[in-house]
């Protein structure tokens, strides 16, 4: 069941400077999680403990968790913390950012519906203007830090149920969310169109590739299906894995809902493509046959359009990819599409 606890009642308060850090002034108590409406004063105070403990403390308080007992995870963009069997995730009031809100609803209707495990949210809600989601901490260890070491049958086996999962997911219907965004899918798409090419230069892609992008996006076209629910950030980090004592891999878990959207299906083949196969061809193709697809639909069209959707994704960072990834001899887009979203 999902419980969604109220917010802290309202009273006053006042900005308290303690040792370099902020803490809020509550009644004259000391507690509280500081303010971080935008993504400037996150930075500033996401990887201090000292000024977000107060505020953790209290939750845990209200959480009945023993605040002594939890341990921060070093990944993530947010403060997410361990506890014996339970996950404690933070979401900072950054307002550019997802609605807290859409992990849990997210979570509450993929539960139990996925071949691939998610974590179960035992509470959800807002605590000085922050949300949390607390859940059940899932086995395994997450499928980056052992990728070097799965032999091949034990990838295809990971391709297999990573492909059975996503179709799994895109069946289910998306949860009625309020705010949820994009309301509009093809208007995001237009607008992200509008604005890729720009915003590739302004995150350092030299000027050779980012001329490309127009005309790429203009010769490639994009499916209008009906929009499904989409995980959109399924990468090696939200994906863990287990080994078992006859050395057969196996994913243990898919985590990490929080930026999950509604819209077209192939969209989420994009971070699948750079964040899990990285260029590896088999993984890609079975990922992609396991899903549904036939061998023939394999060519170089859908190539292209996962490199579009790639272009046109909401966390797109072409310049960063080409670091991450091997690139082709030829400097165009085209060639990195065979080569990133390549097939067997």
């Amino acid at each position: 069941m999902l419980v969604h606890w109220p917010a802290r009642p309202g009273g006053g308060r006042e900005n308290l400077v303690v040792a370099g850090s902020s803490c809020w002034l509550w009644s004259g108590i000391v507690a509280g999680l500081p303010p971080a409406a935008t993504e400037e004063a996150f930075a500033a105070i996401g990887q201090d403990e000292a000024a977000l403990r107060p505020g953790i403390e209290q939750l845990c308080q209200r959480l009945d968790l023993d605040a002594s007992r939890l341990t921060r995870y070093a990944a993530g963009s947010r403060p997410v913390y361990r506890t014996g069997d339970l996950v404690l995730k933070l979401f900072p009031p950054v307002t550019s950012w997802p609605r807290w809100q859409v992990e849990p609803e997210v979570l509450a209707a993929v539960q139990g519906r996925l071949p691939t495990p998610t974590p179960l949210v035992h509470a959800a809600g807002e605590h000085d203007g922050w949300g949390y989601v607390l859940m059940s901490r899932l086995p395994g260890i997450p499928l980056d830090t052992v990728w070097d070491q799965v032999p091949a049958a034990g990838r295809d086996r990971l391709a297999d149920q990573l492909g059975e999962t996503i179709a799994a997911l895109h069946q289910l219907a998306p949860p009625a969310i309020a705010d949820w965004w994009p309301a509009d899918w093809p208007g995001f798409v237009a607008q992200q169109r509008a604005r890729c090419a720009g915003e590739q230069r302004d995150l350092g892609l030299p000027a050779a590739w980012a001329d490309q992008i127009p005309g790429f996006l203009d010769a490639v076209e994009l499916p209008h299906g009906t929009s499904v629910l989409l995980h959109t950030e399924v990468m090696r980090e939200h994906l863990l894995v287990t080994e078992d004592s006859g050395g057969a891999w196996r994913l243990s878990g898919l985590v990490d809902f929080e930026p999950a959207m509604r819209g077209e299906r192939e969209y989420e083949f994009a971070a699948v493509g750079v964040f899990v196969a990285g260029g590896d061809a088999r993984f890609l193709t079975r990922t992609l046959t396991a899903y549904g697809y036939r061998h023939d639909q394999l060519g170089p069209g859908l190539r292209r359009r996962l490199l579009a959707w790639g272009l046109l994704h909401r966390y797109s960072n072409l310049s960063w990819w080409m670091r991450r990834l091997p690139t082709p001899a030829e400097a165009t887009l085209d060639a990195l599409a065979d080569r990133w979203f390549g097939t067997q």
